[in-house]
Formats: structure tokens, C-alpha cells, sequence
């Protein structure tokens, strides 16, 4: 009986044991949160029927499911397809639940567009012709779309380039792409560099389109290509080698200087009274469209479905600017030691996009006579440190002088990754050239012939700045052009001799 007893006591502790076990348990899942659930989810229309489209479901944390489309219909299922029974713009709603009914709502706009339509706003019914817009800015160049015409104002209809005004551009509904250039084409900066037509209108034919490099690029001639139209993404892909838009030098992902296979480029279309207005973008700054390049290009093109609304084509400029007195000083010189030199040197720093800080200490001997510190802004793709006479500006004759000298330091740690091994020393006339960059005179050093680590003297010819009577500023550029990365860098002894 003692046995007996012994091993009912021992089964009944552990089932008690088991039943607290469990109910503890039990109570300790019951009260775990629940995780808060996350609404998402993302879209994909058909490619053979704009009307339909497929929802992927990317929900965190959830059980349920409900959605409104925007039409009046609504679906329970995780990652429906819905037909849309016309076009237009509907925002659709995406309601979850998790297990303890806390729901979570995520909204997106989606655009159903008729290609056929959307197409025919591009071409018309058989083709339709554009132009650059003769109204106001045409073209601008900026950082982003927050600011489109930062770093180049723009170019209007008042003379400076009426050959562009002139070009046609002809979509056809069946593909074809046309582009007229009306037997006159424009010199642009970063293709026809140092030719006789750099920055002019000139004659269209074969024989004038050798670029900079000396190839050969009439194919940006007039000719008849191909495109597509994606008008759900925006986009549009002129095929055919040299198709181009907006300017030649505008690739898909950066800046060319000859002819491409294809191009691809934003392009959005809005009806205004009596014509229609085409935006056409490039974006090189923003990593999420493109790499490669920096900047937002914008284009406007009109086609007038009232011919009697366009304006007409400006052939010559308005002059701008003004003519300087004229200078000839003995001497031109800034040591960088201080601001006292700059007074009495004739020449003086004018604000510009980088920034030189006079009197600080040598980077190789902080013994040494003090130097300026040269600072490349970051932020900035085109920047430069200008001179100018001081105090009031002056033109500039050199008839004193048969070189220029400076000292620059580069220091050996500088990160190239993405500045360039590469400065620019330069001569302009900014009171009179609206665009001064196009027509310096202008001295380049790059790769090797930068000294790292050490200072160096480099010396520049004056006998083309000598040629010139027009020269007001005199400009010294770090680290090159088309990036926005900043530096440091030093300088000492402008001279003129």
C-alpha cells in the first residue's frame, strides 16, 4: 500500500506540475504583442492592355486585405488584377488588418493612359511637327528640377541662335522620327570646341561637321530615324544613329560628342490654346534615373495647331552688355600674403563661385611668407576664381606683359575620385559676352602636368591675350568642370612680366 500511495502522490504533483506548466505558458503567448501591420504595395500595367493592372502586395505584418481601386470597385484578395474599364487617374487605397485587428492604409496615384491617344497627342493623327518654343526660355540648364536654370539662365528667342529656332522635329504615327535642320546647324560647346564654327550658325552640309576631335558628325544631319513612346513611363527612345533631340551633345546618360545608336529622354506634352507644348528632360543628376554626367537638362518644343500664334524667329541679337574703359597698367601682380597687397596690385578677387582666403600658412612650411587658400565650393559644377580690376572693372590691354605665372600647391592627399587632376587658367570679357565661358582664352593643365604635394610654377603665354582688347577678367579653375565634388587647394604670386 505504501508503494501504491508513493506513486499515486509522485502522478498527481506531476500533473499538476504539467497543468501549471501549461497554463503558464499559455498566458505568457497570449500576452506577446502583436506586431502593428504595414501597408504597401506596388504596380505593373499591361503591356498589352493599358486597361489592366496587377498589384503586388508587399504588406508587412498582415491578415486581411482590402483595396479600393478609385472606380467604385473594391477586391479582398492579397495581389489582385484589375481591370480598369476607361482611362484616367485613380488613387487607389490599400487597407490592412494584422491578427488583432489594427489595420494600416497605404494610398498611390495611377495613371491609365490610352497609348493610342497619348501617341496622337505626340504625332497627331499622321504626324505632327515641332519646334523650339519662341516664347520666354527654350532651354535651361540647373542641378535638379527644384532648380532648372541654376547653373545656365537659358536660351531665348532674341538672336543668338536663330538657326536653332528654325529646326523641325517630325513625329509620325507609324514611327518614324524626322528631324529637319533647315540647312543650319548651331557650333554647341562640348562638340565643336576650337573649330571655326564654334558658337556660330553655320551652313549644314557634311564638310563643316568635324567636332573638336576632328570626327566626323553629320550624321546629326537631317534624317529620318525611329522612336517609341512609353507614355505610362514618360519616356521616349529616338533610334537611328544620330537621332537626336534638344541638343546633339545630349545622350541617354551623359553628355556626347558624336553621334549616338539611341537616345532616351523625359518627355511630357500639355494642350494650351492653339498649340501644344512638348518639356523634353535629360536628368544626369539624379542617380535614381541615369548615371554618369551631373545636371538636369529641360527643353520646350511648340507645335501650333494655329499657325498664326507663333511668334516669329529673332535673326539678330540685341547687343548686350557694355564697353569698358580701357587700361594698360605696368604691373599686375597678387602675392596672396594679405588683403594689403590686393589693393595695390590693379587686380582684385571678385565674388564667383570659389573663394581664396589671402594670409594663411604655407602647406609646405608654416614658416614660410604666408599664401592663399583656394577653396573649390562643393555644391557647384561649373566654378572658377575670378579677377577683375580694382576697384572699378576695366578692359584689360597686356601690351606690358608677354607671360603670366602662378604658384599652385596641390596637396598629395587630395581624394581624385572625383575631382580632376586638372585647372584651368583663363582670360575673358564678361562685361560684353553674355555667355563669357564660350570665347576665352583659355590655358588647361591636366593628369601629370598637375604637380601633386609640391609647389609649382606654371607659366602662360600672352601672345593670343595680347591679341585681344576686349579681356576684363582673368579667372583660375581647380579640380575641373562637370562635378560638384569641392576641394582645397593653395596659391601664391600672380604675376604678369
Amino acid at each position: 500500500m505504501k508503494t501504491n500511495t508513493t506513486h499515486l502522490f509522485r502522478q498527481a504533483f506531476l500533473i499538476i506540475g504539467a497543468i501549471f506548466l501549461t497554463t503558464l505558458f499559455s498566458c505568457k503567448e497570449d500576452d506577446e504583442p502583436v506586431p502593428d501591420p504595414i501597408a504597401s504595395f506596388q504596380f505593373a500595367i499591361s503591356t498589352t492592355n493599358f486597361l489592366e493592372v496587377t498589384f503586388t502586395n508587399y504588406s508587412q505584418n498582415a491578415t486581411t486585405y482590402s483595396w479600393n481601386f478609385g472606380d467604385a470597385t473594391t477586391s479582398t484578395d492579397q495581389n489582385p488584377i484589375h481591370a480598369y474599364t476607361a482611362a484616367g487617374t485613380y488613387t487607389v487605397v490599400l487597407t490592412v488588418k494584422n491578427s488583432a485587428n489594427v489595420e494600416a492604409t497605404f494610398n498611390q496615384e495611377i495613371t491609365i493612359t490610352d497609348p493610342d491617344l497619348a501617341l496622337k497627342l505626340l504625332t497627331g493623327e499622321v504626324s505632327k511637327k515641332w519646334k523650339l518654343y519662341r516664347v520666354g526660355t527654350s532651354m535651361s540648364l540647373g542641378p535638379n528640377a527644384g532648380n532648372p536654370g541654376n547653373w545656365w539662365a537659358g536660351l531665348e528667342n532674341n538672336g543668338t541662335r536663330p538657326c536653332l529656332y528654325n529646326q523641325e522635329f517630325t513625329f509620325h504615327f507609324n514611327g518614324t522620327y524626322v528631324f529637319n535642320d533647315n540647312g543650319m546647324f548651331w557650333g554647341e560647346s562640348g562638340v565643336f570646341n576650337g573649330k571655326w564654327n564654334f558658337e556660330t550658325c553655320f551652313e549644314a552640309i557634311a564638310s563643316n561637321m568635324i567636332n573638336k576631335d576632328d570626327v566626323n558628325v553629320s550624321a546629326w544631319l537631317s534624317g529620318t530615324h525611329s522612336f517609341t513612346y512609353n507614355p505610362s513611363a514618360g519616356t521616349a527612345t529616338l533610334t537611328g544613329l544620330g537621332a537626336w533631340i534638344g541638343i546633339p551633345k545630349l545622350g541617354t546618360n551623359s553628355e556626347i560628342s558624336v553621334p549616338a545608336s539611341s537616345v532616351t529622354f523625359k518627355l511630357e506634352i500639355t494642350q494650351e490654346t492653339g498649340y501644344d507644348l512638348m518639356k523634353v528632360t535629360f536628368n544626369y543628376g539624379d542617380p535614381d534615373v541615369v548615371t554618369g554626367g551631373a545636371g538636369l537638362w529641360t527643353i520646350y518644343y511648340a507645335s501650333y495647331s494655329n499657325p498664326a500664334l507663333e511668334p516669329a524667329v529673332v535673326t539678330e541679337a540685341v547687343p548686350w552688355g557694355e564697353d569698358l574703359e580701357n587700361i594698360t597698367p605696368s604691373q599686375i601682380f597678387l602675392t596672396f600674403a594679405s588683403r594689403e597687397s590686393a589693393a595695390m596690385a590693379t587686380i582684385d578677387t571678385v565674388k564667383s563661385a570659389s573663394t581664396v582666403v589671402f594670409g594663411v600658412n604655407d602647406p609646405a612650411d608654416a614658416g614660410a611668407a604666408k599664401v592663399g587658400e583656394f577653396t573649390r565650393t562643393a555644391g557647384g559644377q561649373y566654378q572658377e576664381l575670378q579677377f577683375r580690376v580694382s576697384p572699378t572693372p576695366k578692359d584689360i590691354q597686356f601690351t606690358n606683359f608677354t607671360t603670366a605665372k602662378i604658384d599652385i600647391f596641390v596637396p598629395a592627399n587630395t581624394d581624385f575620385t572625383t575631382l580632376k587632376r586638372h585647372f584651368v587658367f583663363g582670360f575673358a570679357d564678361q562685361s560684353q559676352t553674355q555667355e563669357w565661358w564660350n570665347s576665352p582664352v583659355q590655358f588647361v593643365k591636366e593628369n601629370d602636368d598637375v604637380v601633386l604635394g609640391a609647389w609649382t610654377t606654371y607659366t602662360f603665354d600672352l601672345t593670343d591675350v595680347k591679341a585681344r582688347t576686349d579681356i576684363d577678367m582673368i579667372y583660375l579653375g581647380i579640380g575641373g568642370g562637370g562635378h560638384t565634388a569641392g576641394g582645397t587647394f593653395y596659391i601664391r604670386n600672380l604675376t604678369f612680366e
